[in-house]
């Protein structure tokens, strides 16, 4: 039975079973039992995430982690969202720009998938928003809805 490198670097001698690739059926490379296969795993798309960051917002390493630590550790706009799941999208303003590629300056915050989508749905109009802000708090519908009846 091939023992987990890592738990052998470790010296960790319990016999842990080896991970298995759940679409091909075969021993993970390494081989690694689970538990180090996850770490390994979480760190590889740690350490990518903060690659793909840093080389197209332009921010600095350690800045994304600052930032989501500032919000709260949630989006910032529904505060529901913590990232956990799914990192949360660095919001920027395209107008600031061109080009396309972000120059760091232009980041505003960390946002969920949805609310990401909604800022960018709405093109960034305030007076959009601010009709969405009516819309919640006021309910106009009802005041047509009370007319008729």
């Amino acid at each position: 039975m091939k023992r987990c490198v890592d738990c052998t670097a470790e010296k960790i001698t319990t016999n842990r079973p080896i991970a298995i690739d759940k679409r091909t059926g075969k021993p993970v490379p390494g081989p690694r039992c689970t538990s180090h296969h996850r770490a390994k795993r979480t760190a590889t798309r740690a350490r990518n995430h903060a690659r793909y960051v840093q080389n197209t917002y332009k921010l600095p390493p350690g800045m994304y982690p600052a930032i989501l630590a500032a919000q709260g550790g949630r989006c910032f706009i529904c505060q529901r969202a913590s990232g956990k799941a799914r990192m949360l999208a660095v919001d920027h303003d395209h107008g600031c720009c061109p080009g396309g590629e972000s120059c760091g300056k232009c980041v505003r915050s960390l946002l969920c998938s949805p609310c990401n989508q909604l800022l960018g749905h709405l093109r960034d109009d305030v007076e959009a928003l601010r009709r969405a802000v009516v819309v919640i708090r006021d309910r106009p519908a009802q005041a047509v809805i009370n007319s008729l009846n």
